[in-house]
């Protein structure tokens, strides 16, 4: 079984944590499970609206301490309570206003080590704009915290005027540190960018053809807001039966040139013929059937990190026999059930801006190629409008 990720939203009190987690629970899939923990005093009538989504599978609370000190022992207990009861796709972890993420995050890390059932997706921070003053804090330990930020939502910006913004934005500066940072609309953010990929969103999607879109028809960016990201779509695919898969290290190339504050996620299903490396170093290896030469595989790149999860629920493939050139030039007949699917699937969002650069840089730098010399290989980059 894949770990189940785990995304930490945290930020202050009043901020707009939980408007953020109920507006991304319409833009789920109806099966997906996702289960809270919260680590603040019970608001009844909130939890009582989560509870009755049917996109909330459980919400555990941790109360009367910070999640990230005095409580930081009870995390593996509740993480476990909604793992066994549960079995969720995700579990969001939602921090009162005072944790500090880092903390959290790097216990969530120790538990995914040592246990193998979670691993840690992202820290999102929600700032209220027309309240924040800034961080007290921009010491040496303030700036380490900071670190495990991945992804600051900048909410209520509608409310103040461009200076009061820019204001806010100049504060997170005092930090110096390189943070993707994207404007909510309304408390709505795009799952697309608060969320990676996993094994249940690979199920339910043609995978990543359509992942800009809401799986229930949700996704409704009002006409007088305009989107604080941009989409990437990229499909590399062959006919060449000998070639079996991405070339892995020019892919790496690309996940280690991609700057946090341009790109904020990449999602994709690829092809190797040998088990891909996430960013730790850790190779988990697919289960190879006779007769296959290559694993499907799910990237889920998000600020600067990535990992690799063998796809064993891949989508069936085609019963209907099929051929494609060799390279010799001759049609070589596909065998009933060998996939001939594309050897990359890829989602990639983007900061406003960002996406005409980065499409050209991708079509003509060879990052995402066949493993070998394919004359027969297609790389199609498009860019989603939103």
């Amino acid at each position: 079984m894949p770990p189940i990720p785990i995304t930490i939203v945290t930020g202050f009190l009043g901020s707009g944590k939980t408007t953020l987690i109920l507006n991304l629970i319409p833009q789920l899939p109806k099966t997906y499970k996702l289960a809270l923990l919260k680590n603040e005093f019970g608001d009844v009538a909130v939890d009582s609206q989560l509870a009755s989504s049917s996109a909330i599978g459980g919400v555990q609370e941790l109360l009367n301490g910070c999640i990230c000190c005095n409580l930081v022992g009870q995390l593996e207990d509740a993480l476990d309570t909604l793992r066994k009861d549960v079995n969720p796709d995700r579990i969001i972890i939602e921090t009162s206003g005072s944790a500090f993420p880092a903390t959290l995050a790097m216990e969530v890390n120790r538990l995914g080590r040592e246990a193998g059932y979670y691993a840690l997706d992202g820290v999102i921070v929600v700032i209220d704009v027309e309240n924040w003053k800034g961080y007290e804090d921009t010491s040496y330990t303030a700036k380490m915290q900071a670190r495990y930020m991945d992804l600051i939502v900048f909410n209520k910006w509608e409310l103040v005027n461009e200076r009061r913004y820019e204001d806010c934005l100049d504060r997170v500066g005092d930090l110096e540190l390189q943070v993707a940072t994207v404007k909510s609309n309304r408390g709505r953010v795009d799952q697309s960018v608060l969320l990676g990929l996993d094994s249940a969103f690979a199920k339910e999607l043609d995978p990543l053809s359509n992942a800009h879109d809401s799986h229930d028809g949700h996704h409704d960016h009002s006409k007088d807001h305009q989107s604080e990201v941009e989409v990437l779509s990229i499909t590399l695919s062959s006919e060449d039966i000998m070639t079996h898969g991405v070339n892995l290290d020019s892919l790496e190339t690309f996940l280690l040139s991609a700057p946090k504050d341009e790109i904020y996620r990449i999602k994709a299903i690829v092809k190797a013929s040998s088990p891909p490396a996430s960013s730790g170093g850790d190779v988990e290896p697919a289960v190879i059937h006779q007769g296959q030469t290559s694993a499907k595989y799910i990237l889920n790149w998000a600020f600067g990190r990535w990992t690799f999860t063998p796809l064993s629920s891949a989508l069936p493939p085609s019963s209907v026999p099929s051929s494609r050139t060799s390279r010799s030039g001759s049609l070589v007949e596909i065998p009933e059930g060998l996939e001939i699917d594309p050897l990359v699937r890829m989602t990639v969002i983007l900061a406003r801006g960002e996406a005409d650069k980065w499409k050209k840089r991708i079509e003509t730098q060879s990052h995402i190629e066949p493993e070998n010399e394919d004359s027969k290989a297609k790389l199609q980059v498009m860019k989603i409008i939103l």
